[in-house]
């Protein structure tokens, strides 16, 4: 292979590999456009072209591979995280991945909450979450990339605590990191006039140099996959139900013991020892809650999976995960949320205490938190 055809195999902006088979993933072109003199990603074309960031994503392990050269630079790194499914987007373990660069934490979706809920509540409540994962917080800032609200303090925050810096942006993805690029874009960069005069800035991998008019970069890292979250494993038809666009409407159920509630063909929430009590749900508004005897529950999933009790459909769950089970005990005297990753909560209101089963797709993450509201 000659040197030219070398550098065909790779974006001339990004230095990623090229591929023409996934938009989706990192280093798709067109066909027709490995027949250009200089190719770049369709990522890459999107910025120069349209200074629009498009979203793309990696493997757990090339993005780790990517997190690890953090460190060694001096640099702000902005965590985007999803406030609906924070524990599932939230990068564990990040400090050690970044040393000692500052973090700068943006809960996007605070939108999709009833309103009235405090943000000092909020914005506690993520501190201590961050705090128990071992990540030393710059700053907390709560947003709402489709609304818009609160981008202001994310722009007042980085000229605050990024000085002579670049800035790493990085999570899963889903979680509208893709709109924050796209802000900073606009506010920061003059990429006309930047990426018409030279080579587009290429790194390692998948990430992507945007140039700042003051001489340093926005790092855009394309966003990790956790297959532990719901919304990695549903096919791409069923997003649209399981992910709220609008603000959720809790529903509550007062249960007794031996009682059942489904969340569509997803997941089966079972209350299975306890006083009479309710239970908030706070799932998309998109998706079916159906209530039944526990004893029934068995028998009403094999017979109505992916038509009453849906979605997904009954040919779609084929290629799911199997259901696996989840105990969970609520002590007396404790306020809890069952947490199920890409798919909501459910509060526990009661303080007397609760034993519970959770049934959902093998590998999805489920668990007891602190409650959110």
């Amino acid at each position: 292979m000659t040197n030219s055809q070398q550098e065909k195999v790779r974006c001339a902006g990004c230095g990623v590999n090229l591929q023409t088979k996934d938009s989706g993933k990192p280093g798709f072109v067109p066909a027709a456009a490995l027949e250009k003199e200089i190719i770049i990603c369709q990522r890459c074309f999107r910025i120069k072209n349209y200074n629009e960031a498009a979203s793309v994503a990696i493997d757990q392990d090339d993005f780790l591979r990517l997190l690890g050269g953090i460190a060694a630079t001096d640099s702000l790194v902005v965590h985007i995280v999803d406030l609906f499914d924070f524990e599932g987007s939230i990068i564990p373990g990040l400090q050690r991945f970044v040393g000692n660069n500052p973090v700068l934490l943006v809960v996007n979706k605070i939108d999709l909450l009833p309103k009235g809920v405090s943000t000092n509540r909020l914005r506690n409540w993520v501190q201590k979450q961050a705090k128990a994962q071992g990540i030393r917080l710059m700053d907390v800032i709560l947003c709402s990339a489709k609304r818009g609200t609160g981008f202001e303090h994310v722009i007042e925050a980085l000229a605050q605590h990024r000085g002579d810096r670049d800035v790493y942006v990085v999570g899963a993805t889903n979680v509208g990191k893709s709109t924050l690029i796209n802000r900073l874009i606009r506010d920061y960069s003059d990429l006309e006039r930047e990426l018409t005069t030279s080579r587009y800035p290429g790194t390692t991998l998948d990430a992507v140099h945007i140039p700042l008019d003051d001489g340093h970069d926005i790092i855009d890292t394309p966003g990790i996959v956790y297959s532990h979250r719901m919304t990695e494993i549903v096919p791409r038809d069923v997003l649209g139900a399981i992910l709220p666009e609008k603000e959720i409407k809790p529903i509550v159920y007062q249960l007794n013991a031996d009682q059942s509630i489904f969340v569509g063909a997803l997941a089966r929430f079972d209350f299975v020892e306890g006083e009479r009590q309710s239970f908030t749900f706070y799932v998309s508004n998109g998706l079916k809650l159906h209530r039944t005897k526990l004893e029934r529950a068995d028998e009403l999933y094999a017979e109505h999976k992916g038509v009453m009790l849906a979605p997904p459909s009954a040919e779609q769950l084929a290629d799911m995960p199997a259901w696996t089970r989840h105990r969970l005990n609520v002590k007396r005297g404790q306020e809890m949320d069952v947490f199920i990753s890409g798919l909501g909560w459910i509060h526990v209101n009661s303080t007397v205490g609760a034993l519970i089963d959770i049934h959902a797709p093998k590998g999805i993450r489920v668990m007891l938190r602190d409650a959110l509201i």
